[in-house]
């Protein structure tokens, strides 16, 4: 079950909510909303619930032998192994085989496990836990059932943000949703679940046609298309499912982090990673970057504790060679800002590079292979073939809907909105009333669109399900 989904949109969550409503006290609303976010988790992954209970109470258990066990090095120790034991079954063992294979010319038969959706975000965030119970951040936890939600919570549970336990500790024994909550709540739900289907789902009809071509068969103009259009995908798709989670998190009285703030916007990679779900490069830099050392240890220990890191960040989002070499180009890159003042280049310069080297990375992220990715770049820049067969498939998706999704995407990349309410701020309090009735009004009619579309049985895919 997704949030674009109807099913979720008009059975699941009223049901929930309203039912969170009128319970009394925080620990039923609690059971409540553990009993749900099992139940959400199985509609997908019916078998695979068992996994993600199991593997909370293993970091529940290592998180109780912190506090009471004298050997503490070896507790987290093994609960790391057991949690990234996890993500090497289940995740990655048909890569492992499958470049032992290639390399040895062996033909070992490939383990075919089902991924379970959701298992990157899950294990880190309860990696995180048992980190931080070890590093005397949090206290170990008595209730097995307050860090089973805190990690299977279904506002966070597919796609994150990745949750820190000392960042929710306190709204999980005590909480209250006010009306500002829930209409605030509502809203930011409104404005995620709009990028998602009235954006990146008509990206995602354009990119996923072309990608589906030979790439020499794609004129400089169909490649460009694809690739600015999937930049738009992943960012609306995955910023969209994170407001929607924050959204939803504030309706039921939690208050999540920010988890993008528009990254098209940097101008280095360095502020881009600021800026591109944060949680995420929060916790690579928190539990692996400043482990190795940081930048604190020399020039060169730094740029390779950055390849290390991002060598690691593209294996998190993907058992496949495609997403190992998105990380390393941008850890190369961000190693040459560690050595090239490039925060010294003109401001339009440096957005320039930073879209430019963003652009065309994704290209190894949607890509098949490192072969077609390498294809397409070559048609971005040599592609020049403007015959008729070659215009047809370029022009194929370039529908008036696709125009206009494209049009409110370059809108909706630049903080326009957070600039609107400056201005009406400066303007008196009167203007600013009448632009907080506009934003929800606004949300209202995006929601209805959303509706409209969705009961057509428009596309409706999610990338970050896979991760």
């Amino acid at each position: 079950m997704v949030f674009s989904s109807l099913s979720f949109l008009c059975v699941f969550f009223p049901i929930v909510f309203a039912l969170n409503l009128v319970l009394p006290s925080v620990r039923l609303k609690n059971a409540l909303l553990l009993v749900a976010s099992l139940l959400f988790y199985s509609f997908g992954e019916p078998v695979y619930v068992l996994l993600m209970v199991a593997s909370s109470l293993v970091n529940f258990g290592a998180g109780v032998l912190l506090g009471t066990s004298a050997r503490r090095k070896l507790v987290v120790g093994v609960a790391v192994v057991f949690n990234v034991g996890l993500l090497v079954a289940f995740k990655y063992a048909d890569m492992i085989v499958g470049s032992l294979n290639a390399l040895l010319g062996t033909s070992l038969p490939l383990p075919q496990v089902a991924l379970p959706i959701g298992i990157s975000f899950f294990t880190f965030q309860a990696m995180s836990y048992v980190i931080d119970v070890y590093r005397g951040e949090v206290e170990p936890q008595k209730s097995f059932f307050d860090v089973l939600l805190y990690i299977s919570f279904f506002p966070q549970l597919i796609a994150g943000p990745i949750v820190k336990y000392h960042d929710i500790a306190r709204e999980i024994r005590t909480r209250h949703a006010s009306a500002t909550d829930m209409a605030c709540g509502l809203r930011r739900f409104c404005v995620g679940l709009a990028k998602k289907v009235l954006i990146a789902n008509n990206m995602a009809v354009a990119v996923d046609y072309l990608y589906s071509v030979a790439p020499g068969d794609l004129n400089a103009l169909a490649a460009w298309t694809a690739v600015v259009a999937y930049m738009m995908q992943i960012y609306f798709d995955f910023s969209g499912y994170s407001d929607m989670a924050i959204g939803l998190g504030r309706m039921f009285g939690f208050h999540y982090k920010e988890n993008f703030n528009y990254p098209y916007v940097a101008t280095t990679l360095q502020d881009f990673w600021r800026r591109w779900h944060i949680s995420l490069s929060t916790w690579f830099k928190e539990y692996l970057y400043i482990p190795l050392g940081g930048n604190r240890k020399g020039t060169a220990r730094t740029m390779l504790n950055k390849l290390a890191v991002f060598f690691l960040c593209g294996l998190w989002h993907g058992a496949s060679w495609t997403f190992v070499v998105w990380g390393l180009v941008h850890g190369a890159f961000l190693m040459l800002e560690s050595v090239v003042p490039v925060k010294r280049m003109p401001r339009a310069l440096g957005h320039l590079y930073c879209l430019l080297v963003v652009c065309l990375a994704f290209v190894l992220f949607r890509a098949d292979s490192i072969g077609q990715a390498g294809a397409i770049i070559v048609q971005m820049f040599a592609g020049w073939d403007f015959s008729d067969a070659s215009m047809v498939i370029a022009m194929r998706q370039l529908s008036p809907v696709f125009l206009a999704a494209l049009a409110a995407s370059l809108v909706a990349a630049l903080p326009v909105r957070d600039a609107a309410a400056r201005a009406l701020d400066r303007c008196g309090e009167r203007a600013r009333l009448c632009g907080i009735a506009l934003s929800y009004v606004a949300s209202i009619a995006l929601l209805a669109l959303c509706f409209l579309s969705l009961a057509s049985g428009a596309y409706n895919p999610f990338i970050y399900f896979r991760f």
